[in-house]
């Protein structure tokens, strides 16, 4: 179905050509330094660990790559944003995680060298949270409002923050810490991963609601439709960051039934296109997968749903492109699917 969508046909052409002005101004307006992914009511953005694989991983570069690929809206995670804040120390929390998923079940079990790895970074993680919770203990918040006025003058809002400031290890003052820089970005959600514990969950959810603020949970290959309900049972603050893909490829659920039966609880959502778990489970370049992007983004489209779709780039780079160039691709990818009536 996702190839078929935009295979050219006489209806496409002309939908497209009756949003061809629309396209335009939004052109013209990131020719001009101001990027415009919000398309047909739609708000696009972009979490930063879609840029993970760029030479430089600082706030400013990250402020780049949304103008460069043209999206006006972005989930900012930690290490950006406190980096900017002054953050003496720095952890690959994505290589860590990708030895974790390596563990899931299903998996081939972790080689020697993996494992050598795993235990070198938990031991590096340890330190990297002693140094980070002194830190944080007397940060400047100013410098996250400073960041959010930076990104707001060329044209760049921040929705969401994900630091690593959320976990049942984290003590309560780097909680409380997390949500105010989350406030001062100018955020309206905080995204972690969904805790196993209700616990958490009522500590996390009294922490956003005292500062305003949403927490929504990220899932991955552990998605059921009733994955959340007990958390969002739990506290009135709860959210979900819905990963589309990853619920697609958990069991071949219906990704459209569960955003029309939740909506109102969605804080954002997360795009990529994943296999079913029948097909193999791959991330793949968009178009290519078994996840209906277009189709759930026309749903957003028609039903005017609020939340944001957030571009997450995980497929490997092809060669002679990076990450930033992906990106806009799937950017584009969103325009054609919000700008068809079918």
């Amino acid at each position: 179905m996702q190839r078929r969508e935009f295979t050219a046909s006489a209806a496409a052409a002309l939908a497209l050509a009756g949003t061809a002005g629309l396209v335009g101004m939004a052109r013209r307006s990131q020719a001009a330094g101001r990027p415009d992914s919000r398309i047909a009511g739609v708000q696009i953005g972009v979490i930063t660990y879609s840029f993970r694989s760029m030479p430089d991983q600082s706030a400013e570069a990250m402020l780049r790559y949304c103008r460069d690929s043209g999206v006006n809206a972005i989930e900012l995670m930690g290490d950006p944003a406190e980096g900017y804040a002054g953050m003496p120390v720095k952890f690959d929390l994505g290589r860590m995680y990708r030895l974790m998923l390596r563990k899931a079940p299903g998996q081939p079990p972790l080689t020697p060298e993996e494992t050598r790895q795993q235990e070198q970074l938990q031991q590096e993680f340890a330190e990297y949270r002693r140094a980070a919770a002194e830190w944080r203990a007397t940060a400047p918040l100013r410098r996250f409002a400073e960041l959010r006025r930076e990104y707001a003058a060329a044209g760049v809002s921040i929705y969401a923050f994900k630091p690593s400031t959320f976990e049942a290890s984290n003590s309560d003052a780097e909680v409380d810490y997390g949500m105010r820089a989350a406030r001062a970005l100018g955020a309206n959600h905080v995204t972690v991963e969904l805790p196993t514990e209700l616990a958490q969950v009522r500590r996390l959810g009294d922490a956003a609601r005292k500062h305003g603020l949403r927490v929504a949970y990220h899932q991955h290959l552990q998605a059921t439709p009733s994955l959340w309900d007990a958390a969002l049972a739990a506290a009135p603050a709860t959210a979900i960051n819905l990963d589309l893909g990853h619920f697609v490829a958990a069991g071949d659920y219906d990704g459209l039934a569960f955003m029309r039966a939740h909506h109102a609880r969605i804080a954002s959502m997360h795009l990529k296109d994943r296999k079913t778990r029948a097909h193999g489970q791959a991330n793949l370049p968009w178009g290519e997968g078994d996840t209906p992007i277009a189709a759930a983004l026309r749903l957003m489209r028609d039903a005017r749903y609020a939340f944001p779709a957030t571009i997450e780039f995980e497929y490997d780079v092809p060669a002679g492109s990076d990450a930033v160039k992906e990106v806009a691709k799937c950017l584009e990818y969103c325009r054609r699917a919000l700008t068809s009536k079918t």
